[in-house]
């Protein structure tokens, strides 16, 4: 992608409703004002709130939005030129069930208050195998999650790294959460053709699955 592309789609970021774009001082070491407001703000509806960390373009959350109308989607990244696409077809096609949100995830509990968010979605996150308390399943980020989860909110990894996979569960057993569902293929077990959530693919998932790598799950509540 060119400079004058990227600059192109951050102008047109600055116009999309559907896109949220905090500046650091109102999210650091701070809440925002959106915190604990965005079914009655950004929605205009009390519907239960569901956020997909690492969104990357958006095609997650928007699958996610179609299907289930009644459900609130955000999708959240902090890479402009990504979000540009998924903002771009919510405000095409009207979807009034979708947002995004640009942010750095350190900062996510500074946006969303006690009880606000009733699922978390983690799609394809980077696995980063050096630095394992970066990984958005380390009991460092589920500390984050638990100021806005709901008591009984899940938490969903959908991921092509069997590392990030086995790390998760052990994150889960160690720390004594609810593992509710585990699947290191979810395709040579039909897992995805039973629950219609994981049958959705999105770029990446298509090239992983192109080359023969198996797509993993796991579900669980703290």
């Amino acid at each position: 992608m060119s400079g004058k592309d990227k600059i192109r789609k951050f102008r047109e970021n600055e116009g999309f409703k559907c896109l949220i774009q905090p500046p650091m001082d109102t999210v650091f070491n701070k809440a925002h004002p959106l915190k604990g407001k965005w079914g009655e703000t950004v929605f205009g509806n009390s519907n239960p709130i569901v956020l997909e960390l690492g969104c990357g373009k958006g095609e997650y959350t928007i699958a996610l939005a179609e299907r289930f109308p009644e459900t609130n989607y955000i999708g959240t990244d902090i890479k402009g030129a990504r979000l540009w696409t998924g903002a771009k077809y919510v405000t095409e096609h009207n979807i009034p069930n979708a947002a995004f949100l640009r942010t750095r995830i350190e900062f996510i509990d500074s946006l969303f208050g006690p009880g606000e968010v009733s699922e978390i979605w983690l799609t394809f996150s980077d696995p980063q195998p050096h630095k394992p308390r970066k990984r958005l399943s380390s009991p460092l980020f589920i500390e984050r999650y638990s100021r806005f989860l709901k008591p009984d909110g899940i938490i969903h990894l959908k991921t092509d790294s069997l590392a990030l996979h086995e790390y998760t569960l052990e994150v889960i057993k160690e720390n004594g959460h609810r593992l509710l569902e585990a699947d290191s293929d979810i395709y040579t077990s039909g897992l995805a053709e039973r629950e219609p959530l994981l049958s959705i693919k999105t770029f990446y998932e298509k090239m992983f699955l192109s080359r023969g790598m198996p797509i993993t799950y796991v579900k669980w509540m703290l």
